[in-house]
């Protein structure tokens, strides 16, 4: 197995960003990880500990080349609570034992994932449950936090208990604190808005320092971190026989799916973003080795961090050669700068932990999800609340649950539709979207979007019971998107089929994959297949019941007396394409396409030279409509003439644009005379209502076009005469 793959093949120009990158992660990483190891309950140096052997083991096995591992909110926050439902007071000898000892579980889990390929299982944790998760646990660590900012110890357990000693807290408020703390994280935010790359979070920390040993703010009762030796971390085995084995192995494997989902969710965008792969399963390596390696240095839980990795993309970053320089400059740190620690004042590494915290809340995606799917904003608030009120484990329940019944409502009322045929093209069509398909007489065309199994069986019967008719001899099913049946499903197939046998109506499953057909023989209707229900293709079940093409048509409502048999291919899409695609957004979807033509217009060289083949050969904008909308954008893209430079308004370029765009109108109107005149009809009456509307839209830029056609018809009349004199 290669080792620190993202090397291989280095180039020498990433040198100075790798190097750079290294030195600001290192530094940033200095306020972060030691304020989340305060939160997961150890003290803040271990936070830096777990900055060096961590990192350089993820680095070892990890494939991305951007991703930052060390110290990161939701593991801290995690053990942080689990400390405090275990009633293990914050920085205690007992805490200093678990807290490793979950880490190296975590590790252990995530080495179990590894050896089972499990980096799949990421697909089934949605992201309203990852974001609500993750943005509960971040508001609640907040909350802790708040009370350190007042001046008091740090908060515990759950909403209630938490708003509590918030309250507790503010009863015997130290000002001094709530200024240094309050003045800290205004900085930062603002920093954040202001100079986005700068590390803010590096100043708030050195000014912090500089307040203590000049000002003396600890005299005045401000608290400070306590002081640490300097040197490395010494590696140790957690004491296993000190610890509550099932405790730690229950959290510790919420923490490994946390983990695992979390950094690769995180890699995978990175790695799209700039256009590189990773492993999955060797990235699940990764984190194990760093979080075993945390275990051996006294850390807590490590995990990718996402705000980290966004600084290390910013500041460019090329492959992991950033995280070995981080964690050589953290080494450094260690034996030779830790004597500041002691003069860094608690708000004021608060300050820094919560603004932190304050961008993993995902409030982007809870107003997006609310305002594009209320189901999984509820299911996002769901775990959000359950996280508050009831704790980790509870509120991940309760999302995963939610999204679990998300899927069976969302399955049991599957995409269906009936289909038609449209005469003059092969295939079957949706007849709600396309007016021109049609009904076969006696027969019910009925097509499945998705696995038939007992929450939608129900659904499917009662739509084909619901669409039987007198004169119904047939009822087909396209099965072509149905992937599997359960026996439920099988069972109730079986009786449709019987009951329509005994009303004289043929009842056939088609399109399916022979995997369905396999299925069937195992869940013991097989005799579906002998009896003939089963065809491969509806044509062949069309020729089985005895219909052959030309089938009989029914007319679409209110179009008994149109002349089916004379409709073309072309007039699928012609009830206004861009209505149906874009709704109420139609009319600027339709000025984009006019744009992009009157652009590639002004593009094209030796205009003249088109006048045989004609403009449309050459602009890709118009080949996926119908023909009245293809009238529509000509006519707008005359209207939008006088966009083009002045050189291509004046003189001759005018008049061939002129003549294009109405050799190219006439050319419609010639395709629907000679393949459906009733369609013909249709354009004639819509271009007095388009020509009606464009004035209502845009009376100024209607009275200029009709000027510029009354202009360009005369030009085209005198080119005529002159080219007549020259002939003669």
């Amino acid at each position: 197995m290669a080792v620190f793959k993202t090397l291989q093949g280095y180039k020498k120009e990433y040198a100075l960003k790798d190097l750079l990158s290294g030195i600001v992660m290192a530094a940033v990483s200095i306020p972060i990880s030691m304020g989340y190891a305060e939160v997961a309950g150890i003290p803040a140096i271990y936070g830096l500990y777990g900055s060096v052997f961590p990192i350089l083991l993820f680095a070892l096995f990890s494939t991305s080349r951007q991703f930052i591992f060390g110290v990161d909110a939701a593991p801290a926050a995690i053990v942080g609570a689990a400390l405090s439902t275990w009633g293990i007071a914050a920085g205690s000898g007992e805490a200093l034992v678990y807290v490793p000892m979950t880490a190296l579980f975590t590790g252990l889990w995530l080495l179990v994932f590894y050896f089972l390929r499990a980096g799949k299982m990421v697909d089934y944790i949605s992201t309203p449950v990852m974001g609500g998760f993750i943005s509960g646990i971040s508001v609640t660590i907040i909350l802790m936090q708040v009370p350190k900012v007042l001046g008091s110890g740090s908060g515990s357990g759950e909403l209630p208990e938490l708003l509590r000693h918030i309250y507790d807290a503010l009863r015997q408020i130290h000002p001094l604190s709530v200024a240094l703390g309050v003045i800290s994280l205004i900085v930062i935010v603002a920093a954040g808005k202001l100079v986005p790359k700068f590390p803010m979070a590096i100043v708030v920390m050195a000014f912090g320092v500089f307040l203590t040993c000049v000002c003396h703010v600890d005299a005045y009762g401000v608290k400070l971190l306590a002081q640490v030796e300097p040197g490395l971390p010494k590696l140790s085995l957690p004491r296993i026989d000190q610890v509550d084995i099932s405790q730690v192995m229950g959290r510790s494997l919420m923490v490994a799916l946390v983990v695992m989902s979390e950094t690769l969710l995180s890699e995978n965008n990175f790695a799209f973003r700039n256009g590189y792969k990773i492993d999955d399963n060797r990235e699940v390596l990764a984190c194990a080795a760093g979080n075993i390696a945390a275990a051996l240095v006294g850390c807590c839980p490590v995990n990718g961090s996402i705000s980290r990795t966004s600084m290390n993309d910013q500041y460019g970053g090329k492959t992991q050669a950033v995280s070995i320089v981080a964690a050589g400059a953290m080494a450094l740190l260690l034996l030779f700068g830790t004597g500041f620690i002691g003069y860094l004042p608690v708000p004021v590494l608060t300050a820094i932990v919560i603004s932190a915290l304050m961008k993993v809340v995902e409030w982007d995606l809870a107003r997006r999800l609310f305002q594009v799917s209320r189901r999984e904003f509820a299911i996002f608030a769901a775990a959000f609340v359950g996280v508050l009120m009831l704790g980790t484990i509870y509120g991940v329940i309760i999302g995963i649950v939610l999204s679990f019944v998300a899927v069976i409502l969302r399955k049991s009322n599957p995409a269906r539709t009936f289909l038609g045929v449209i005469p003059g093209k092969e295939g079957f069509y949706d007849r709600r979207k396309n007016r021109y398909a049609c009904e076969i007489q006696g027969v019910k065309l009925y097509q499945f979007g998705e696995s038939l199994f007992f929450a939608n069986v129900k659904v499917f019967q009662e739509d084909i019971e619901n669409c039987i008719e007198e004169d119904t001899r047939a009822v087909i099913v396209d099965m072509g998107t149905v992937a599997g049946i359960d026996i439920t499903a099988a069972d109730r197939l079986a009786l449709m089929a019987d009951s329509l046998f005994g009303r004289g109506i043929r009842f056939y499953l088609t399109e399916h994959k022979e995997s369905i057909n396999e299925q069937m023989r195992q869940l013991g209707i097989g005799r579906l297949i002998e009896e003939g229900h089963v065809r491969r293709t509806v044509t062949a079940a069309l020729h089985d019941a005895g219909f052959q093409a030309p089938y009989p048509l029914k007319a679409p409502d209110g179009e008994s007396g149109r002349r089916l048999h004379s409709l073309s291919a072309e007039t699928e899409n012609t009830l206004e394409e861009f209505a149906w695609a874009f709704g109420e957004d139609a009319v600027n979807h339709i000025e984009k396409q006019v744009h992009a033509i009157i652009s590639r217009i002004h593009q094209i060289p030796e205009l003249e030279k088109l006048m045989e083949e004609g403009l449309e050969g050459h602009l890709e904008a118009w080949k996926w409509l119908g023909a009245i909308d293809e009238d529509e954008l000509v006519r707008r893209v005359e209207l939008h003439m006088d966009e083009l430079p002045e050189d291509m308004l004046t003189g001759k370029n005018s008049v061939v644009i002129w003549k294009l765009l109405e050799e190219w109108r006439e050319r419609i109107r010639e395709r629907l005379k000679r393949e459906d005149p009733e369609e013909l009809e249709r354009l004639v009456a819509y271009r007095q209502k388009l020509e009606q509307r464009l004035e209502e839209q845009n009376p100024e830029a209607a009275r200029r076009l009709h000027e510029r056609e009354a202009a360009a018809a005369g030009r085209v009349s005198r080119m005529g005469t002159a080219d007549s004199d020259k002939t003669v």
